[in-house]
């Protein structure tokens, strides 16, 4: 997927609009897994890079860093609420316990420093208890079947019961939270075009 044009559209909106999280901005990348968010992530982090004046600084939290595991969407979300936005909103770093998919346990604790914008990129990026402090909600979709064999790709064959089961999660929470009709931008994940 390219997607450097529809990451460059999102970097000049954000950046012409007022901060929402203390000084800075936040841009919430979301979507179902393997739906290509991480790719844009990365391009409007470049972009963002680019765009900011000298001193001006860009970071992504990967939520994927956040979640315990493949049960753990309710309560990253809600770790990513009180633990990193709200403190950012009152000009304080925000902290969370990164969780090594390897070990399948906790790691190391993580500080993220006020910053011009910071890009919450992962399922669950975007929820109602942010939404005040979110500058501009990316979604990003792809058919299911090319999102599950990018999935199957990526973390092996042996997780395909593990990732049916994600989708579940996912998809009982985005119909809760109703994300995409919040979207102030839905992205192709297959072309890296804007859609709206």
């Amino acid at each position: 997927m390219s997607c450097e044009a529809a990451a460059a559209a999102v970097v000049a909106a954000v950046l012409a609009a007022p901060a929402t999280l203390g000084a800075g901005r936040l841009v919430c990348v979301d979507g179902p897994s393997g739906a290509g968010k991480t790719t844009l992530a990365a391009a409007l982090d470049r972009g963002f890079r680019d765009a900011l004046r000298p001193g001006g600084r860009s970071q992504v939290l990967h939520l994927d860093n956040v979640y315990e595991g493949w049960d753990g969407l309710a309560a990253g979300m809600a770790t990513v609420a009180a633990s990193v936005v709200a403190p950012l909103r009152a000009g304080a770093p925000g902290r969370y316990r990164r969780f090594d998919w390897h070990a399948m346990a906790w790691a190391e604790e993580r500080t993220l420093p006020p910053c011009d914008v910071l890009v919450l990129e992962g399922v669950g990026a975007w929820s109602s208890a942010i939404r005040d402090a979110v500058t501009c909600l990316v979604w990003v979709e792809t058919p299911p079947a090319l999102r599950l064999e990018r999935g199957v790709a990526r973390d092996g064959e042996a997780l395909r019961p593990r990732l049916l089961a994600w989708r579940a999660q996912e998809e009982a929470m985005y119909a809760a939270e109703r994300t995409r009709e919040h979207a102030d931008v839905v992205v192709d994940g297959q072309t890296g075009t804007v859609r709206k």
